[in-house]
């Protein structure tokens, strides 16, 4: 299962989040507390999170550590968001201004910056670790996972065996919850997106 974080004030006005660690809205924490209740009724083998605090806020508000095996909500420095490098904090519409072209992060990348930045392989190689990590797991039962946007869509394509770029193709509102599930050995989405009503 992901959970996606809920929403910040730079998600909320499209600004590319990536290492900044920027805590979630009001409205952030009531999606997130939402979010648990799409998750009634569950018990996971485990529950893995990003370090950076708006993913571990909404997995606590989404009462994931009760419904989490006995090392209750575990963190995984390779469930933090793509490295943005020089367009962290920029919006699309800043970054293709500066370019003079379209751009999006899926097909063209980022630039160095205060950070170095990554590339969507790289970012496929953490998230294939993770999932090669929890692989046992699985065995057991459901794993949680919560981390951020751009991330758990690039862990999703990872999962499903599909070329990365495809990651572009998956929405993924902030505070959703995704399943994805084995259908007779084959990686398959069971759910995708769902947001709990207001």
């Amino acid at each position: 299962m992901l959970l996606r974080h809920g929403e910040t004030e730079w998600s909320r006005s499209g600004r590319h989040t990536g290492l900044t660690d920027v805590p979630l809205t009001a409205e952030g924490r009531q999606a997130a507390r939402r979010a648990g209740t799409l998750l009634e009724g569950r018990r996971f083998a485990r529950v893995i999170a990003s370090p950076l605090q708006r993913a571990q806020h909404t997995a606590e508000l989404a009462g994931l550590a009760d419904l989490a095996g006995p090392a209750g909500i575990e963190t995984d420095v390779r469930l933090v968001e793509w490295d943005y490098g020089g367009y962290e904090g920029l919006t699309t519409t800043q970054i293709r201004v500066r370019l003079g072209r379209p751009w999006t992060v899926f097909d063209d990348g980022v630039v160095p910056g205060a950070t170095p930045g990554e590339s969507i392989e790289a970012v496929a190689a953490r998230v294939a670790a993770v999932l090669a990590g929890i692989a046992g797991d699985l065995q057991d039962g459901d794993v949680a996972l919560v981390g951020h946007g751009h991330c758990l869509r690039v862990l999703a394509t990872v999962f499903l065996r599909q070329e990365v770029r495809m990651g572009a193709q998956l929405l993924l509102d902030a505070g959703s919850v995704s399943v994805l599930e084995y259908e007779r050995e084959q990686p398959a989405i069971r759910s995708w997106n769902q947001v709990a009503p207001v």
